[in-house]
């Protein structure tokens, strides 16, 4: 265990918190990688909507509204849950949200178009809101100087937990075709194998993980106008937080080109490279374990290099990664393109996160991870959109539709150099009702 030594941590904070706040990514991880990634995307188009014209529009245009009532909901939630000291409270209700909608999408067979749609916004909702809240912990457990490594624990554990809910499924949807069942019948059942990891590791999460946050006096359990009101004072403040504001620019750039990594990799590798079924797999899996292992290591030289420099560094990654993707005719170089790329996603998300913790004032961690959430779910809209927009106008060039998402990467450089951090940090530790200068 010297890996995750108690010299990371704030007094009082025991390696076993640690563990049980990063199990949540181990816990959910299952979700993206099984529903939206691996199995459930493919199913929903192929065999829900038996492949429609209109079926990939329908599945992107559900998960566009599940990241646009986020977007409109978490910052309040956020600042909601500051004042109540509610962050543990508001996870459980997001994490039995998340899983009862993951278990019922048992019930999407083919034809069954509205319910699927519906299943999807509500628990990529529940998803997002629970990532949010996970991620506003991470200032209360690591110390600044590392806050880097801390979040690679967390998000180098979440790729083992997408690995395992991966592997399961696989495992069964290999021995139900063996059985000569038909998608229709094992799917399903892939579900449930999600939504029971999630449900199992996430106790990890609702046990051992404290809230620290104390309720602030004379705040009303109604006050939902009183979260709305500080989220306006937050923004009205925003010049004495510029450096966080910087950092939710940069995101919404660079986050937007992880989306479309995240849901267009599997696509691209198979209908342009031509890779086969099982071979996107495989694919997926080497991924994630370049993925886990890129954000385990680059936390720790991340704390050393300094934040900015080590996202910077996995920016230019991304760059390089859309670059060999577009020009790659071979399998083989596709696969430098994908290990590149799993490092780098590991790693920038990581890199983010532990960014938004040192820039949030202790106080309102929620609702600043909010505003991250917020930057990154409009990201999660616009890189995915316009990758398709450009496939739709050059009559399905994806080539220069990876190419052009490189373009995400370099604006997300562009916008991260104006960020101070020793600036920033000292703006976030100043008392709320200092003097703007």
């Amino acid at each position: 265990m010297s890996f995750f030594s108690t010299d990371a941590l704030n007094p009082g904070v025991r390696k076993r918190e640690v563990f049980g706040w990063a199990m949540f990514d181990f816990a959910n991880s299952g979700y993206t990688t099984v529903v939206l990634t691996a199995v459930f995307a493919a199913y929903f188009v192929g065999a829900v909507a038996d492949g429609a014209e209109w079926a990939a529009f329908a599945w992107t245009a559900a998960l566009s509204l599940s990241h646009l009532i986020v977007m409109v909901t978490i910052p309040a939630m956020g600042a909601w849950a500051d004042q109540h000291g509610a962050k543990k409270r508001l996870l459980m209700f997001t994490t039995v949200g998340c899983v009862l909608a993951t278990a019922a999408l048992a019930w999407v067979g083919p034809g069954a178009v509205a319910l699927g749609v519906a299943l999807i916004v509500v628990s990529n909702v529940f998803f997002a809101w629970g990532e949010s809240l996970v991620a506003a912990f991470l200032p209360e457990l690591a110390k600044p100087a590392a806050m880097g490594r801390v979040s690679g624990w967390g998000w180098s554990l979440g790729y083992c937990g997408g690995m395992l809910a991966l592997g399961l499924s696989l495992a069964y949807v290999l021995w139900a075709q063996a059985q000569g069942q038909k998608a229709a019948q094992f799917v399903p059942v892939t579900m449930l194998i999600t939504a029971a990891v999630f449900a199992l590791a996430s106790m990890f999460t609702l046990v051992l993980l404290r809230e620290r946050a104390t309720p602030l006096k004379g705040v009303s359990d109604s006050a939902w106008r009183q979260s709305f009101k500080q989220l306006r004072s937050t923004f009205q403040q925003a010049r004495r937080y510029q450096d966080f504001m910087w950092l939710l620019a940069c995101a919404t750039a660079y986050q937007g080109g992880v989306a479309v990594a995240i849901t267009l990799a599997a696509i691209y590798a198979e209908q342009v490279i031509g890779f086969v079924q099982q071979e996107t797999m495989v694919l997926i899996f080497v991924l994630n374990i370049a993925a886990m292992v890129g954000a385990f290591a680059f936390g720790y030289w991340q704390d050393r290099l300094g934040h900015k420099l080590a996202l910077g560094i996995t920016l230019v990654g991304w760059v390089a990664t859309c670059i060999i993707a577009a020009v790659t005719t071979t399998k083989g170089g596709f696969w430098y393109a994908a290990a590149i790329a799993g490092v780098c996603m590991g790693s920038s998300q990581s890199s983010g996160r532990a960014m938004a913790g040192m820039l949030a004032p202790p106080g309102q961690l929620a609702e600043f991870f909010g505003l991250w959430t917020f930057a990154t779910r409009v990201a999660s809209i616009i890189g995915p959109l316009s990758y398709g927009a450009i496939t739709w106008m050059t009559g399905g060039n994806q080539r220069l539709a990876i190419a052009s998402t490189a373009v995400l990467f370099v604006i997300g450089l562009l916008l991260l150099i104006p960020v101070n951090m020793q600036r920033g940090r000292e703006a976030a530790l100043q008392p709320a009702n200092a003097s703007d200068h």
